[in-house]
């Protein structure tokens, strides 16, 4: 892939310093390390290191050091690359599901005040009614496991805040003796059920957390402050149809990946949707997914978009990747195996284990084999070197 032309670095460089004395009052402190990390990606403010080829020796010029941010859109390649390969391991020879559970928008202002437990309570309410619905024997009545996936933006960087889920299509019995299948190829379990179950399970937990004053109701959420208004925010939530959506199968474990790579390791905008940048104005590419998904063209003014940019990234320590059920850390070493068991027993043949990736970061231009780090410079070498490390 081509390098883009016009990066969020670029427009963090011209115009963060009038982003900041707008916003800085409200930034977190993680926005905050955020934005230094964008700012100094790849500059020799972060030092730099040299590359030589394992094979033909040939070395390349200093390249500086990577901020390796989660929130960097050039810095989660790599780590994309790695983790999916890893996740090959875990795959089952059997098809996959795709569900999305979306928080409904009048949320929106407690999600942005309490982010934390808000998305944590997404996590648990998402994740406890797929277990509990495919649980029922009157559905699958299966235990399954599945991976989710955080988003909190839409195509045009404005809050919109959901869980991808990726299930496979049956899980084990009860007793742990057979595989279930679902009852369908194309079908896993009803949406509207799990619509109305997450509907349920959110609104019960977000009035503990009210209660238990766990919400920080300031700024855009301060209205809730008043209990009838809150009460009467759940009791329209109450009524609303939520929004759930289970996609077709993807097919096959080799599918999976190649999907989970367009979800995972990801921030708001990649450098390849920005076309245009003037020093004042920032536009992109978004799709419209109110008028049939069609792209689109939007500008901003520079510190708008910023704006929209860091008002995505997580609290310290938020996991946004997160396992379930028989995928889950706890019960993966010993239910794993017996799933691919379950499933040889059916005549599915269990899946090979790749090797563990090679970790080489890039391959060398000459002859294509890995580039190793032969030497490393500090931000103050390479300063009185005469690089710029301002």
């Amino acid at each position: 892939m081509t390098r883009p032309a016009i990066e969020v670095a670029d427009i963090v460089r011209r115009r963060g310093r009038q982003f900041l004395e707008r916003f800085k009052a409200v930034l977190s402190y993680q926005q905050l390390k955020a934005y230094r990390a964008v700012e100094r990606c790849r500059t020799a403010a972060l030092g730099g290191h040299k590359d030589k080829c394992e094979d033909c020796a040939y070395e390349a010029p200093i390249s500086y050091n990577s901020c390796r941010s989660r929130s960097c859109p050039k810095c989660q390649a790599q780590a994309r690359k790695r983790w999916l390969q890893i996740q090959q391991r875990d795959l089952l020879n059997t098809n996959y599901f795709h569900v999305v559970f979306t928080l409904p928008h009048e949320l929106n202002p407690l999600a942005l005040t309490s982010r934390r437990p808000v998305l944590d309570l997404l996590f648990e309410a998402s994740s406890q009614t797929l277990l509990e619905v495919a649980a029922d024997p009157k559905r699958l009545g299966a235990e399954i496991g599945f991976l989710s996936i955080l988003h909190t933006w839409s195509s045009n960087l404005l809050p919109h805040y959901h869980v991808h889920s990726v299930v496979p299509g049956g899980g084990l019995s009860a007793d742990h003796q057979r595989w279930i299948n679902t009852s369908h190829p194309m079908f896993l379990v009803p949406v509207p059920v799990l619509r109305t179950v997450f509907r349920k399970k959110f609104l019960a937990g977000l009035h503990h957390l009210y209660r238990k004053g766990l919400l920080n109701l300031r700024g855009p959420a301060a209205a809730f402050l008043d209990p009838a208004c809150f009460e009467q925010l759940i009791d329209k939530l109450g009524k609303k149809r939520w929004y759930v959506y289970a996609k077709p199968p993807f097919g096959g474990p080799e599918n999976v990946l190649r999907y989970l790579g367009r979800y995972t390791h990801r921030m708001a905008i990649s450098n390849h949707r920005i076309t245009a940048f003037d020093g004042e104005r920032v536009s992109f590419r978004w799709r419209d997914y109110a008028h049939g998904g069609k792209q689109r063209v939007m500008t901003l003014d520079a510190v708008n978009f910023l704006c929209r940019f860091f008002l995505h990234v997580l609290p310290k320590g938020f996991v946004r990747i997160r396992r379930y059920g028989l995928l889950s850390n706890r019960f993966r070493k010993e239910l794993l195996p017996l799933a691919r068991t379950m499933l040889a027993a059916q005549g599915c043949e269990p899946l090979i284990p790749p090797p563990l990736p090679d970790c080489a970061p890039w391959q060398c231009p000459r002859c294509g084999k890995a580039m190793r780090v032969v030497e490393r410079f500090t931000p103050a070498q390479l300063y009185f070197a005469g690089f710029d490390t301002s």
